[in-house]
């Protein structure tokens, strides 16, 4: 074992001098990126549009391009999925990271092109291994298997040539060989469509492997440990993996999932390792012991902009680079990459805790919303789903407000809703179901955690009296027009008050 991690190490020594080289110099090397990005698409259509031959620095690159969220660059990626190319990247692209909707849309699909893949989406992969290794120089991670929580793809409807799907099913269906050796279980299973038959499969082909660490996201992989456990009768994951040493994770806050995973893994030198890899990019790793601040990487593609949620509000808001920013700041993040996003809001909100090197924090989106199991749940889509099924019980809703129910070892997940009707309908059960069943047609992710109540069970609705928004408003000293009850959060602090009440 000590050969292998010898060997391993020796490999990689040189990223490692490459990611301190990008600590040591993260202008200039963000500065070359945007270069790199720049040249490389000066003759695609947006390129030509925006004038990116004529850019001379990074005051110019803000002047010329504009701010884009996916409905303005929507137009160019679904003529990129019908065949046509050279459009917003310069190499052919034919993947497709499908992610929750937009205001318009039930799912966006994010364009993801070979360089993205090779420049930082396995970069990042080797990265996590390279940081992990460094940290833990005793592991024995490489004597066992991989297991990756993937999803699934699909080939295009209008296009046989381009394929879509989760983000993490594009990476493995495109692994290089070497990684491909020690992961499990085999792609006919990881990428199989139908969840409920997926995890029981993966369940039966892991359980006699020598798993030595698992990737993926917290809600999905609790439901493979319960099902493992279930087939195995043993009282933890520890007894079927022994050498189970790491959890690399990300996607939702793992907050929530922290007590749940030390109770079934039961292994108190048990690793956890956060990323921040996304259908976009990735764009952080865990790169401390004991400290889950992530270590801003630099060097993959990807040119990073910054700007406050108050800037965002305004005509021409006020964008910083990585040299400009400031501890402790709530920043939404806006990136240009090698997959042709250019100047893209991200939607996630990041605070930096420290810039030598620079290491950030997720603090949350850039709108209300509820992600604690990677539903992605935004108001637009709560507010269409309360109209839905208000229409067809002949309901009245005068407020509402939603939050995450969190699952333990005695319930399962799911979201409370605390609705106060001007007019109830006859049955509170009927509208549950309407409202959950329009929140599915709404949002692809919430649809997927639905299934079969695999991570989410039905909503929890009730029924508030009248006047409980307004007392409980009262009491915080945010009665008038500009304070709002805020439709969706990621935790329960507003609940549990409102609830208090009654």
């Amino acid at each position: 074992m000590a050969f292998i991690n010898s060997v391993v190490l020796w490999l990689m020594k040189e990223r490692l001098h490459q990611i301190q080289l990008f600590e040591k110099y993260p202008g200039d090397v963000q500065r070359a990126e945007l270069r790199k990005l720049l040249s490389a698409a000066a003759n695609t259509e947006y390129g030509k549009l925006y004038g990116f031959a004529s850019i001379q620095n990074e005051d110019d690159f803000r002047r010329q391009l504009p701010i884009c969220n996916y409905d303005d660059l929507k137009p160019y990626i679904d003529r990129i999925r019908a065949g046509e190319q050279q459009i917003l990247w310069t190499s052919e692209i034919k993947w497709f990271a499908k992610s929750s909707g937009t205001t318009n849309d039930k799912s966006k699909f994010i364009p993801v092109s070979n360089e993205s893949l090779a420049e930082c989406h396995y970069k990042g992969g080797k990265d996590l291994y390279a940081l992990y290794v460094n940290n833990y120089p005793e592991t024995k991670l490489f004597s066992g298997m991989n297991l990756s929580m993937g999803g699934s793809h699909h080939i295009c409807e209008n296009n046989s040539d381009a394929f879509y799907g989760d983000v993490s099913a594009i990476i493995m269906q495109n692994l290089p060989f070497w990684a491909e050796f020690r992961r499990v279980p085999n792609l006919d299973i990881a990428l199989m469509n139908e969840w409920e038959e997926k995890i029981n499969k993966m369940a039966a082909a892991t359980i006699k492997e020598d798993v030595t660490n698992i990737a993926g996201v917290p809600s999905w992989t609790l439901v493979l440990f319960n099902k493992i456990l279930e087939l195995t009768g043993k009282n933890n994951i520890s007894e079927v993996w022994p050498n189970l040493e790491t959890f690399f994770h990300g996607g939702v806050s793992f907050t929530p999932y922290v007590h749940q995973f030390q109770n079934i893994i039961q292994n108190p030198d048990f690793h956890y390792m956060e990323t921040y890899n996304a259908s976009e990019g990735f764009f952080g790793i865990q790169d401390q012991k004991n400290n889950g601040d992530l270590l801003l990487m630099l060097d993959y593609g990807v040119y990073y902009e910054f700007v406050t949620p108050e800037e965002l509000e305004k005509p021409n808001p006020k964008c910083l680079g990585l040299e400009e920013i400031e501890l402790g700041t709530n920043y939404a993040m806006l990136i240009s990459t090698n997959a042709g996003l250019w100047r893209y809001l991200i939607g996630d909100t990041v605070q930096f805790t420290n810039k030598n090197p620079y290491r950030i924090r997720i603090s949350g989106r850039t709108k209300h919303f509820i992600n604690t199991f990677g539903e992605e749940l935004i108001v637009d889509n709560a507010d269409k789903a309360i109209q839905m099924a208000c229409e067809k019980t002949h309901a009245m809703v005068n407020d509402y407000t939603a939050a995450p129910v969190y699952m333990d070892e005695h319930k399962q997940a799911c979201h409370q809703w605390l609705i106060e009707f001007e007019k109830e309908p006859e049955s509170l059960a009927y509208f549950t179901e309407l409202l959950d069943n329009a929140l599915k047609s709404c949002n692809s992710d919430y649809e997927a955690k639905r299934y079969k109540n695999m991570v989410l069970k039905m909503p929890l609705v009730q029924a508030l009296p009248k006047g409980t928004f307004y007392k409980w408003m009262k009491k915080k000293g945010k009665l008038g027009g500009q304070h709002k009850v805020p439709r969706l959060a990621n935790h329960r602090e507003y609940v549990e008050e409102i609830l208090q009440e009654i």
